[in-house]
């Protein structure tokens, strides 16, 4: 798991079944320091974030389709949460 920011929403006009009715986000990780590192990352969105929002994501297969129970989804980020404060 790790840190991200949300920076925007996808639009897919095709895409796979298993992805009907989820919502799209692109992020950005973060680095320790909370600055941007890296490019950016879709993931499906379970937590209804929104842009700018800090939040938490999974990014290994099994692990994201096991959340979704989305045993053959071809699926691989998921955002498990949203970070209220980073104390």
């Amino acid at each position: 798991m790790m840190l991200a920011r949300v920076i925007g929403t996808l639009v897919s006009t095709i895409q796979h079944p298993s992805l009907d009715g989820r919502r799209l986000l692109l992020t950005r990780r973060l680095g320790l320091d909370g600055k941007p590192t890296g490019g950016p990352i879709i993931a499906v969105d379970t937590v209804e974030a929104t842009a700018g929002q800090t939040v938490l994501i999974l990014d290994e297969g099994n692990g994201a389709r096991q959340v979704l129970d989305a045993k053959d989804a071809p699926i691989r980020t998921v955002i498990v949460g949203v970070v209220e404060s980073a104390g």
